[in-house]
């Protein structure tokens, strides 16, 4: 249980580097219904392991001696004087379903043959094609068979669902039908196939293959495997802000979807998300470590995860696609896919500076539509893109890694200075981290007036280019006013937001614990979120 990873360095083959991976996440298992495509649903098993989700359906499977087949199995059966063949079937192409073996009577050649399951779909006859064939078709061509048959059957893998039967780890069936009258399609035909008056055989069976070691069993096999790291969950319809009932699909890296694990309540769905939520995080979280070694202090990754951009222009009735989101350095990152290479960083689809970026989480009254856990961003040219991620715990996550890779890059860049003018004379407004606003003319630089953070009482703008501040002088106690105008205002306001929190949350010494813990573990973890939200709200004192 105690993993640790190896790597080789190239430029020096005989140096090792290991870390130890840490015990990722819980493993979870059940069994649910999955939608897939346009097929009808079918019973699956989910198993969760630390960096894998399994799908797995049950299948025949060859479970000692050498298996002779693929996907098909002849089998040849001798008729005896009491109960025939031994086996029951249902279904036919009036249906459009394919004739399977509904029972399979106890003691009797098809049971002895150990060949022969319920959930058989019969293909041939004596070397004739049954599989469109009607339900009596089948019943005559099997009561014309004579004293011997030899069946081409395959396992099919949906039909116990039809069939009604327990999808259990044995194959106990049900005794044949052994009363007279003629059955419908849909119920079991065994009456047909149980009798034939000339037959004299002994109880000795002549089944093919004759290798008693040959032993077949339903077992549970793998279907699909989803690898957790850096795959992503989605409860809603693609593309859409309809939420499925639930049910909820998982998507892997490279696009390979689990279909639509269907759970009986909505207990049992939320379990399953936390869980496999929380996997996905452990690996992200590992992996960030991993990367981090190649990238200098300031360029460490502080979070990244999946989200769903709400598309500003729907097209083709799609509100929704899948982003990939890293907070890393002073940058936020949006990509197409999650970056693997250090060239990936190069491409990302847009990057913007952190602390010129606005935050916020939507409640009731904000929310574009039906999804419900959803923040927004608001760049520096003042356009709102709103974001959905699948929980709440993954909401809360992403507020506290913005407030973190805010306060970290406010301390690290301690000022940040914009262009201005004031009274038509080109100015330079700096915001101080320690001195707080000061303004200085772009010529000679001489600073004609600074205020500190705890001064200003006020400010207005009007969503173009003009900010109005309102100060309080130090020395007479009056409110004194500046109007500055900006080429990029929403750059500036988002700026004086950032280095205000970043003074706030200096304040708070439970964001300061915080702070330690979330840096040496890269991401943060819920119970430090409330923290920063508190402290966010403390009034500033100088």
């Amino acid at each position: 249980s105690n993993l640790f990873t190896l790597t080789r360095r190239e430029s020096s083959p005989l140096s090792i580097s290991w870390s130890v991976c840490p015990d990722l996440s819980q493993t979870k298992t059940g069994i649910y219904l999955l939608q897939d495509g346009n097929e009808e649903p079918f019973n699956i098993r989910l198993h969760l392991a630390k960096d894998i989700l399994t799908l797995q359906e049950q299948d025949v499977i060859c479970v000692s001696g050498e298996p002779f087949y693929s996907s098909e199995r002849t089998v040849t059966i001798r008729r005896q004087t009491i109960g025939g063949f031994g086996l029951s079937i249902k279904g036919g192409a009036e249906h459009k379903i394919p004739v399977v073996i509904s029972k399979i009577s106890k003691e009797q050649k098809a049971e002895l043959s150990g060949l022969l399951f319920i959930g058989d779909g019969i293909l041939q006859i004596n070397g004739i094609n049954v599989r469109s064939y009607r339900h009596e078709e089948v019943v005559q061509v099997l009561r014309n068979a004579g004293e011997e048959v030899t069946l081409t059957v395959s396992f099919l893998k949906r039909m116990p669902a039809f069939l009604k039967l327990p999808f259990s780890e044995d194959c106990t069936c049900v005794p044949s039908d052994q009363s007279s009258g003629t059955s419908s399609p849909l119920c079991d035909s065994g009456l047909h196939l149980n009798y034939h008056p000339n037959n004299t055989d002994s109880m000795s069976c002549s089944s093919w293959p004759a290798s008693p070691a040959l032993r077949w069993e339903k077992r549970w096999v793998d279907l699909r495997l989803i690898p957790l790291l850096h795959a992503r969950l989605s409860q809603h319809l693609p593309g859409s802000d309809v939420c499925r009932q639930n049910a909820f699909q998982v998507i892997a890296v490279d696009g390979v979807c689990s279909g639509v694990i269907q759970c009986s309540n909505v207990e049992e769905c939320t379990d399953w998300l936390q869980a496999i939520a929380s996997n996905i995080s452990a690996l992200t979280k590992h992996n960030v470590k991993k990367i981090n070694r190649n990238f200098p202090v300031n360029q460490q990754i502080i979070y990244m995860g999946w989200v769903e951009e709400r598309e500003l222009d729907s097209v083709q009735d799609r509100m929704y696609t899948p982003r990939f989101l890293a907070l890393r350095g002073s940058s936020l990152f949006k990509f197409s896919a999650p970056p693997v290479t250090t060239w990936d960083w190069t491409r990302a689809e847009q990057s913007s500076t952190v602390y010129e970026l606005m935050f916020k989480i939507l409640k009731d009254n904000d929310l574009p539509d039906k999804r419900r856990q959803c923040f927004s961003l608001q760049t520096d040219m003042g356009e709102d893109v709103a974001f959905s991620v699948e929980l709440e715990s993954e909401l809360l996550l992403w507020e506290k890694a913005f407030q973190m890779a805010t306060f970290l890059e406010v301390e690290r860049i301690q000022c940040k200075t914009y262009a201005c003018i004031m009274e038509s004379h080109l100015m330079g407004l700096t915001i101080d981290f320690s001195m707080g606003f000061v303004c200085f003319d772009a010529a000679s630089k001489a600073v004609l007036w600074r205020y500190k953070f705890s001064q200003l009482k006020g400010s207005s703008d009007d969503g173009k280019s003009k900010i109005k501040f309102l100060f309080q002088s130090q020395d007479t106690k009056l409110i004194e006013a500046k109007e500055l105008e900006f080429s990029n205002l929403f750059a500036v306001l988002h700026c004086i937001h950032a280095f205000f929190a970043a003074k706030v949350a200096c304040l708070d010494p439970v964001f300061v614990g915080s702070r330690s813990v979330a840096t040496s573990t890269v991401l943060p973890t819920p119970t430090a979120v409330t923290s920063v939200v508190q402290a966010s709200k403390l009034k500033y004192s100088s």
